[in-house]
């Protein structure tokens, strides 16, 4: 089990290697070619592209994919399906009540 962890922990790190500064080039290249002339914003360094990313996924995105959404998504329509209609009724009763 620890070999299994440890591998997966070392291909992330590869893989982050990798594959942070080719998006921090695509991310300038992107921002300097549209940026500039749509809204006549100074160009960004790789550094400065990287810094926006970060900023954004800060402000907006997060940084775990959906955050185990889908997951608890499917847990809850699982629970759903299991419930009977008198179970299912305290359960939207209870939401009412906190809304």
């Amino acid at each position: 089990m620890n070999h299994k962890r440890g591998t997966r922990i070392v291909k992330i790190i590869v893989i982050a290697i990798i594959a942070l500064p080719l998006f921090g080039f695509l991310l300038m290249s992107l921002w300097n070619w549209l940026m500039p002339g749509l809204f006549h914003l100074p160009r960004v360094g790789f550094w400065q592209a990287l810094g926006v990313f970060l900023l954004s996924r800060i402000l907006f995105g997060g940084f775990g994919g959906d955050g185990g959404r889908r997951h608890r998504h499917r847990r809850m329509m699982e629970r759903w399906e299991e419930m009977t209609p008198e179970e299912r009724e305290r359960f939207r009763a209870g939401l009412e009540a906190r809304a």
